[in-house]
């Protein structure tokens, strides 16, 4: 019963790692000859869109455009590329048998024609027609040019081990498994390296050779602790948990299966995070339209005041009572005008605050982004993997750190004009700080910093839970971001007294000397410098930490030496 439901499950996963491609050189080749064609045949308007499109994803429209050329009985030359155009677009939206009549109706004489095999072949698959399949992935195979040949040599192995496993000729597949598994290695190429270990365990499997199965299984748990997919990393734990009830060892694969559900837990908090940034975003943008609106009422109510006051005034003139009467009304106008200039000012003051913050780290994040992309151009034409995959690494770090500055410029801007809304409640201190570790898993596993939760499991603490997530959030980053590899980052806390419970954030990072302490702790200041000058941060995080701890009741303090490290003092009222 246990095999049956491991079979079922590995299964499932075989699915989730479909048959390699080469899309991304592909692209790359299709782009460099579509570009040819578009300045070749300037006036054929209806090609141009086309290819436009395909490149944008939007394959309805690609459809739409391939056709008119093709209706349009111009330019001969491009039928074979309009095919092409067509037959991607159709596979891109699963319409696989319009996909295949279309790729058949290319000629041989294509430039490209071996992206029609590749095309041909993977659609075969997805119809699971594995005879013809092998056949289009042969002839791939039997390419002369070894240079074009490379490029598919990865996905090709993968994909005929495939197809003979669903045939069930597992000699062949279990030959093309290890080769595509080889290459794979030599590239580093992790995620593809998964899929490939979990393609091998089920040829296993499929023939009851668990005990050649299983290694390969444990070799693709291993490796998922190198990448940072939470969906791969959930589904390999999830594997090893069947893996080891199929053993009888419940214990270990109790262990599996809580680490699967943590995983699956990181991708939800990862979607609400992404759903919760984006509605708020929405919520500023409505509330600016809003005001924006309020004030040209204003603005028509004040115009017609200002016109009935001008004709009023000379009946009026006549009447003693009239005269104190527009007296009267012309002070409270007064009085009106200065409250609202009062208030304008201090928007005005808060908004030049924001737009010099925004065009500061903005700028600084957009212009390493910009030098980062344009090596990464320059790395794609010398195929340098290993640089390229720094440089990729690298931008998701400016990215994420982007990110991080845009969701504290929310959060500052909604305090600052008194629009975020704080509900205090009992909340359960450790719990808040397990579900932080989570979210940041990632960031700590890639830089090897132990986390340790040494809160009391008892104490509850009477705050704003969301806040409380965003100083945690704050706090946890600029730790991780300031601490070396192999560090460590303890959560700790001490009883004060009755009311109060203190907990302390402390890191094993490059820590910070007095000048620098004494400005992250003045209020209102928003840059933090190094000894000598060099800007590191807006320090915008860490005052809005303090607002929110502010807000909330409680205290804020550090004690931090050069090299030895950071603490974090905070200090909040007990649920009574």
């Amino acid at each position: 019963m246990l095999r049956a439901k491991l079979i079922l499950i590995l299964l499932i996963l075989f699915l989730c790692f479909p048959a390699f491609s080469q899309e991304k050189y592909n692209n790359v080749l299709l782009n460099s000859e579509l570009k040819i064609k578009v300045l070749k045949f300037k006036d054929e308007i209806n090609f141009k869109k086309a290819q436009q499109f395909f490149f944008q994803k939007n394959w309805d429209s690609t459809l739409v455009y391939s056709m008119k050329q093709l209706n349009s009985g111009k330019a001969k030359e491009l039928a074979d590329y309009c095919h092409f155009l067509r037959g991607s677009s159709f596979r891109e939206l699963k319409l696989f048998e319009e996909a295949k009549t279309e790729l058949n109706l290319i000629s041989r004489n294509f430039t490209l024609y071996p992206l029609v095999y590749n095309n041909l072949a993977i659609t075969s698959l997805e119809l699971k027609d594995f005879k013809k399949s092998i056949f289009y992935f042969n002839q791939l195979e039997k390419l002369s040019d070894k240079d074009q040949k490379k490029y598919y040599i990865k996905s090709l192995h993968e994909n005929l081990g495939l197809c003979y496993l669903h045939l069930k000729q597992f000699d062949k597949a279990e030959a093309y498994f290890l080769k595509s598994s080889e290459i794979l290695k030599i590239e580093k190429d992790t995620i593809s390296l998964i899929g490939s270990y979990n393609n091998i365990a089920n040829l296993y499997y499929e023939q009851y050779k668990d005990n050649l199965a299983i290694p390969y299984f444990e070799k693709a748990y291993l490796l998922s602790s190198k990448v940072k997919d939470f969906e791969v990393k959930r589904q390999t734990s999830k594997n090893m948990a069947v893996v080891e009830e199929n053993r009888n060892n419940f214990k270990k694969a109790l262990i599996y299966r809580k680490e699967s559900e943590q995983w699956k837990d990181s991708l939800n908090n990862q979607s609400k995070i992404w759903a919760l940034a984006d509605y708020e975003k929405k919520f500023a943008v409505a509330q600016k339209q809003k005001q924006i609106k309020v004030l040209e009422v204003e603005n028509k109510l004040k115009n017609t005041q200002r016109n009935t006051l001008f004709f009023s005034s000379i009946g009026l003139l006549l009447i003693l009572t009239g005269g104190v009467y527009l007296y009267a009304q012309k002070v409270k106008n007064g009085k009106t005008i200065l409250r609202q200039k009062n208030k304008l000012d201090e928007l005005n003051a808060t908004k030049d605050q924001l737009f010099s913050i925004v065009s500061h780290d903005l700028r600084s994040s957009v212009n390493a982004l910009k030098n980062s992309n344009s090596k990464l151009s320059a790395t794609l034409e010398t195929k340098n993997y290993d640089e390229l995959n720094h440089l990729i690494v690298q931008n998701s770090s400016i990215a994420n750190g982007t990110y991080s500055l845009l969701d504290n410029l929310l959060h500052w801007a909604l305090l600052q004009t008194k629009q975020l809304y704080f509900n205090k409640e009992s909340v359960h201190l450790y719990s808040v700080i397990q579900q932080i570790e989570y979210n940041y898993k990632p960031l700590l596993l890639d830089k090897s910093i132990t986390f340790q939760n040494s809160v009391s499991k008892n104490i509850f603490i009477f705050v704003d839970l969301d806040s409380l997530k965003i100083v945690f959030r704050n706090l946890l980053d600029n730790a991780i971001k300031f601490s070396k590899e192999n560090g460590q980052i303890i959560f700790s806390g001490n009883d004060i007294d009755s009311d109060f419970y203190q907990i302390i954030i402390q890191d094993t990072g490059i820590g910070m000397n007095e000048n620098t302490i004494n400005e992250l702790l003045q209020e209102g200041e928003l840059l933090a410098k190094k000894g000598n000058s060099e800007i590191i941060g807006t320090g915008l995080g860490l005052q809005l930490c303090k607002q929110m701890i502010k807000k909330n009741n409680g205290t804020f303090n550090i004690e931090s030496e050069l090299n030895k490290g950071t603490k974090m003092i905070l200090t909040f009222p007990k649920t009574k």
